[in-house]
């Protein structure tokens, strides 16, 4: 399962692909891929549907026949940052994640030895940047990050993307996300990246709603394909799940999405 630095103006005038200037030093989860994950963030994730969902779908299209064994969940609050969920909770005996749901609705009571495999944390969208919250940030990366280890899964940090009228922030977020994951030894999924790219390389394709902050359809298709793709070491191109897009637009995210992944992690 995504160097030189570019400037971003700041205008959504004229989007530039754009990479981190430090470079990652955990580019996969292999040859142990998790196939359980819970992911832990804010509104960013439960659009459409909540991400989680489409990446799940993604994984089971790509491996049909072991579809079963891929579990997700997501445990979200609207504008929250990494400091307002209680890790630790999410990890308790009997309570998320004890049962789910098959396609007939029946239900799944879960006996997994370990809950989860992976935790992907998202803190909110200005947080790693701020001034005044960037240190909460830092600070709560690793507090988090020992937790999910405590509990035999791998933390994961989900790189966000910018607002749409501020394209400045993707590099700055990409920094802070790329310097977190070394710093405690934890893969980053670089979507932020992968919203730089694809408006750089077709402007026209709308990734956000009109606040200009949360994904449109597109946008958590591409974000969910990024993921797909640095949690598995697979390409989503060709994938059969389409979340409801066209074809040819689906098509175009995937590429992007692969191509965000292999020059983040430098393969």
């Amino acid at each position: 399962m995504l160097v030189a630095v570019a400037t971003l103006a700041a205008t959504a005038s004229a989007p530039v692909a754009v990479q981190a200037q430090t470079k990652p030093k955990v580019t996969s989860l292999g040859p142990d891929f998790p196939k359980t994950e819970i992911f832990i963030g804010n509104s960013f994730f439960y659009f459409n549907n909540s991400m989680h969902s489409h990446v799940l779908a993604l994984v089971r299209a790509a491996d049909p026949a072991n579809r079963t064994s891929y579990q997700a969940i997501s445990v979200t609050i609207g504008g929250s940052g990494f400091e307002w969920h209680d890790v630790e909770s999410y990890f308790r005996p009997n309570a998320i994640a004890s049962y789910s749901f098959d396609d007939n609705n029946n239900i799944i009571f879960n006996t997994r030895e370990r809950l989860f495999d992976a935790a992907i944390m998202m803190d909110c969208s200005q947080c790693p940047i701020h001034p005044k919250l960037k240190s909460v940030f830092t600070e709560y990366a690793k507090k988090d990050a020992d937790i999910v280890r405590a509990h035999g899964a791998k933390p994961i940090f989900f790189m966000s993307w910018a607002y749409e009228d501020k394209p400045e922030m993707t590099q700055q977020l990409a920094e802070a996300y790329t310097v977190a994951g070394n710093d405690n030894n934890a893969l980053v999924i670089p979507a932020g990246l992968a919203f730089a790219r694809m408006r750089a390389k077709q402007p026209e394709l709308n990734l956000y709603q009109p606040d200009r902050r949360h994904p449109s359809m597109a946008g958590t298709y591409l974000a969910s394909c990024v993921v797909f793709s640095a949690l598995t070491g697979r390409s989503p191109v060709g994938n059969p799940y389409l979340a409801g897009l066209d074809e040819a637009t689906a098509k175009i995210l995937q590429m992007a999405a692969w191509e965000t992944v292999q020059d983040y992690y430098g393969k």
